[in-house]
């Protein structure tokens, strides 16, 4: 028997297609499926987790850079030696008003590398930064050097500037920059620094290693707003004469500060490089100058203190005094016998002489000295001029000395002398700290002495050649002086000093103005006049009347009339507020 077996497999389908599942091929296809989804979502999952650790780090840079951190720009430690600044402490006024602070800025250098057209770029940045060299930029950027400076400390506007140029391969790195807010007003006494923050001139140099060693302030005696006034009225008095130049100076006579000092013309400490030697030159302390007749004071005081004159003596002016080949003349003379008084509101050169002569030169080298005239001022600025004086000393110096001629100092050392002859007789070195207990001092001039000097100060102030400084209700005191200038070893006719020392109020002096003005030319409305009384005695009036209500000097009312007729100086009878001795009749 013929047994059939089972068939294999058998159509589900009239056609005879078997259309039975098949396990095996679907499987495979899902695993592949499930596969290619699990990748996509662990490529899709790296992806997310790499763009936000981009954000993080773009979000850090971000908040890196805001503030200010150490990398934020471009580093230059291999390409440079110098250590950049960073800081250095304010210099303040006595008021705390800041004359010189430091900010951050932007300096522009450049990967020479990366500049495609040197000519072109130099010439853009030239447009952009006018006070740089065409020629210059071009070479630098046409070196080939990674780095090259092209311009330091530009300002916000410039840095924006040049960042709108485009130029590849230009960069900027941030440094620290001495800024002066004051501008030229305090720019001879604050002085001025280098790019790398470096003092050159002024307190800046004076003090450099003390500013960069602190953050706090240095607080100078200057007051600005005495700078201003008096910067304001020196520049007046230089336009109105045609000078060449110009000083103002006001001194604390309590304390030895100087609430100003001003010397015109003047610079920009921010563009001191670009400034002229005339510019930078400080007339205050390190120019040195005959100062004429305001040596009068110096030579009336020493001969008082020394008991060979008394104010009611006199020296006898009919007639110039002869000395070997030497004249010595009055300007516009009395010809006749002059009273101590006299020879000051006159500004006799022959009394002023003979007074010197009977001092001698050895009294007189000694009291000049102790006044700080034949030595260097002791003060903070670099800028000192030495005093010129003869060597050797003879008897012919000791005349001319006694009326200003033959010596030459600085206004800042004038100043200071004339301080201690009025303050009560104490030499006291001035300053431009503040210290408002002052420096201490040491007694030259007898109390009696500088009573007698302040005095003879107020009344040629009233009747003298000082009438134009005077100011109603201040009490002013104080002398002119007039020197030709010695050019080439000869005084010119036609180039002079002309100055005017005065304090005030007299009955207890404050404060010291000096004012002088460098080679003033004779106006229309002066004549042939260009002398202290007519262009420097006006601008200390003016000072003086602006001054007096500022620093809370309130106007007193005159002890000695201001209409005293200047016929009856010889016999006027001294105030009781001056102290002293009494001006007896001759």
């Amino acid at each position: 028997m013929i047994r059939r077996s089972a068939p294999l497999s058998r159509p589900c389908h009239p056609c005879g297609l078997d259309l039975r599942p098949t396990r095996g091929p679907v499987i495979e296809l899902e695993g592949r499926a499930k596969h290619a989804l699990e990748t996509g979502r662990t490529r899709l999952v790296a992806a997310g987790l790499g763009f936000a650790l981009a954000f993080f780090l773009l979000a850090w840079r971000l908040v890196d850079l805001g503030m200010g951190g150490a990398a934020a720009e471009p580093g230059i430690v291999e390409t440079t030696t110098a250590p950049l600044a960073t800081g250095r402490a304010d210099i303040v006024d006595r008021n705390g008003v800041v004359l010189a602070t430091t900010l951050p800025t932007a300096s522009l250098y450049a990967d020479a590398r990366l500049v495609t057209d040197p000519a072109g770029a130099a010439k853009a940045l030239h447009a952009v930064l006018p006070e740089t060299s065409e020629a210059a930029l071009a070479e630098r950027l046409a070196s080939g050097r990674a780095f090259v400076w092209l311009e330091r400390q530009l300002s916000p506007r410039e840095q924006y500037e040049v960042n709108r140029l485009g130029i590849p391969g230009l960069s900027f790195q941030r440094e620290m920059t001495r800024v002066y807010p004051q501008g030229d007003l305090t720019a001879h006494i604050v002085g001025f620094t280098n790019v790398d923050n470096r003092g050159l001139a002024g307190i800046e140099q004076a003090f450099d290693e003390r500013l960069r060693g602190t953050t706090e302030p240095l607080a100078l005696s200057i007051d600005l707003r005495v700078q201003d006034l008096v910067a304001e009225e020196v520049a007046k008095g230089i336009a109105e004469y045609e000078a060449i130049g110009g000083v103002g100076m006001v001194l604390d006579l309590s304390t030895g500060e100087l609430l100003a000092s001003v010397s015109l013309p003047t610079f920009d400490p921010l563009k001191a490089g670009s400034a002229s030697d005339e510019q930078r030159f400080n007339r205050a302390t390190l120019g040195s100058y005959e100062m004429g007749s305001t040596f009068k004071i110096f030579t009336t005081a020493m001969a008082l203190e020394e008991h060979t004159i008394t104010l009611a003596s006199g020296y006898d002016a009919t007639h110039p005094l002869k000395v070997g080949r030497f004249t010595i003349e009055d300007f516009k003379g009395k010809h006749r016998w002059l009273s101590v008084p006299e020879i000051i509101i006159y500004s006799s050169n022959i009394g002023a002489a003979q007074m010197g002569r009977d001092v001698g030169t050895e009294r007189q080298k000694r009291y000049l000295a102790a006044l700080g005239l034949t030595h260097r001022a002791d003060i903070e600025l670099p800028e000192n001029a030495a005093p010129q004086v003869p060597s050797p000393w003879r008897d012919i110096n000791t005349l001319t000395i006694s009326f200003g001629h033959g010596i030459a100092v600085s206004p800042l050392q004038l100043i200071t002398a004339v301080g201690a002859t009025i303050n009560g007789g104490i030499f006291r070195p001035s300053t431009f700290l503040k210290n408002e207990n002052g420096t201490p001092g040491v007694r030259i001039l007898s109390e009696e002495t500088s009573a007698d000097i302040r005095w003879l100060l107020r009344l040629n102030a009233m009747v003298g050649s000082g009438k134009k400084a005077n100011v109603e209700g201040y009490l002013v005191g104080g002398k002119t002086g007039t020197a030709e200038k010695l050019t080439q070893g000869h005084y010119a006719k036609d180039k002079r000093v002309a100055s005017f020392v005065g304090a005030f109020p007299m009955d207890n002096p404050r404060y010291l103005v000096l004012v002088m003005i460098d080679e003033p030319k004779p106006q229309p409305e002066t004549g042939a006049w260009a002398t202290g009384s007519v262009v420097a005695a006006p601008v200390t009036g003016r000072i003086i009347a602006r001054l007096g209500p500022l620093l809370g000097v309130a106007p007193i009312a005159p002890d000695i009339a201001q209409e005293t007729d200047e016929e009856l100086i010889p016999v006027v009878a001294k105030a009781k507020w001056g102290g002293g001795r009494t001006l007896a009749s001759n």
